[in-house]
C-alpha cells in the first residue's frame, strides 16, 4: 500500500487488523499479508513502536489462542504482549460493584489499570527533550486503550453517554457518581430486608433459614461484615411463634454456636 512520507509514519505489528490512527482514533481494514501496519497522521503522531489491540483479523491471518493487546513501558516505548482475561459481562445500569470489580481485573490483566487513576504526564511548552513527548504519547495511547475497553463494556444505550468523556480516569469518576449513589440505596434496602425477615409455622424453618442465609451474604457482599455470634442469635430470634420452645432452649445454651451448628440442630 502507498504511503505519504511526508504526512504518515507506520509500523508494522506481527498479526492482525491494518488499522490507521487519526489523532488517536485506530480505524483501516486487514492486510492481505496478515501484517498489521498502525499508521498516525500529522502532528498528533504517535510514536512508530507502539501497538493496538491484536487479536482475530479475518481472511489470511492466524487467529491466536486468545486475544493479547500491546502495553506499553514509557521509559523503554517498547510493547509487551499480554494475554487478556475473560472480558465481564457488559454493564446494564444495574450491579454497579460487581462489574466494576470485573472490568478492573479484566484492566490489570491488560495492564492497564494505572490509567483509572492516573493523569497524563504535564509537559512543559519549552520542554525540548524528545524522550518526554514520548512518554506522554505513550501515556495518551495506553489511556486511549484502557477508556475504550471500558466503554465496550457498556451496553449501547450507556455507550452513547459517556463516550465524550475524555479520559479513563474522568470516565470512571463519572460512573460512580451515578452509580455509587445508586448501590448505596440498595445497601440500605437489603438492611431493611434482613431486619424486616420473619419465619412462619407455614413453611419448612430449614427452608426459611437458607433463604435467610442467601440475605446475609447479600448483606457481606455489600461489604458489611457480620459477627458469627451475631447472625446465629439473630436467627435463633426469628424463628417462627411454634418454635418458641426451642428457641429458649437454644438461647440458653452455653456452648458456643456457629452457623453451621445451628443448621445441623435444625435438621435433627
Amino acid at each position: 500500500m502507498a504511503q505519504n512520507q511526508s504526512t504518515e509514519k507506520s509500523t508494522v505489528l506481527p498479526g492482525g487488523d491494518e488499522n490507521t490512527t487519526s489523532g488517536l482514533t485506530p480505524i483501516g481494514h486487514v492486510a492481505q499479508d496478515g501484517v498489521t501496519k498502525l499508521t498516525t497522521q500529522g502532528s498528533t503522531a504517535l510514536p512508530t513502536n507502539l501497538t493496538g489491540m491484536v487479536g482475530p483479523s479475518g481472511v489470511g491471518v492466524t487467529t491466536p489462542m486468545a486475544p493479547t493487546v500491546g502495553t506499553v513501558d514509557p521509559m523503554t516505548g517498547r510493547v509487551n504482549s499480554v494475554v487478556l482475561g475473560e472480558k465481564p459481562e457488559k454493564f446494564n445500569g444495574t450491579d454497579f460493584k460487581r462489574w466494576e470489580q470485573k472490568m478492573q481485573l479484566y484492566l490489570s490483566t491488560c495492564g492497564l489499570s494505572k490509567y483509572l487513576t492516573e493523569v497524563c504526564p504535564a509537559i512543559s511548552a519549552d520542554e525540548s527533550n524528545p524522550s518526554i513527548a514520548v512518554v506522554v504519547q505513550a501515556w495518551m495511547y495506553g489511556d486511549y486503550l484502557c477508556k475504550n475497553h471500558s466503554l465496550n463494556g457498556l451496553v449501547n444505550s450507556l455507550y452513547g453517554v459517556y463516550c465524550k468523556i475524555s479520559t479513563t480516569k474522568k470516565l470512571w469518576e463519572a460512573l460512580h457518581k451515578k452509580y455509587k449513589t445508586e448501590d448505596a440505596g440498595i445497601k440500605k434496602f437489603v438492611v431493611s430486608r434482613f431486619y424486616d425477615f420473619k419465619m412462619v409455622d407455614s413453611k419448612f424453618v430449614v427452608a426459611q433459614v437458607e433463604e435467610f442465609q442467601l440475605l446475609m451474604h447479600e448483606i457481606e457482599a455489600e461489604g458489611m461484615n457480620l459477627s458469627e455470634a451475631f447472625l446465629v442469635g439473630t436467627v435463633i430470634e426469628k424463628l417462627p411463634p411454634g418454635w418458641s420452645d426451642y428457641k429458649n432452649r437454644l438461647m440458653h445454651k452455653t456452648k458456643k454456636m456457629n452457623m453451621e451448628d445451628l443448621s445441623l440442630h435444625l435438621r435433627l
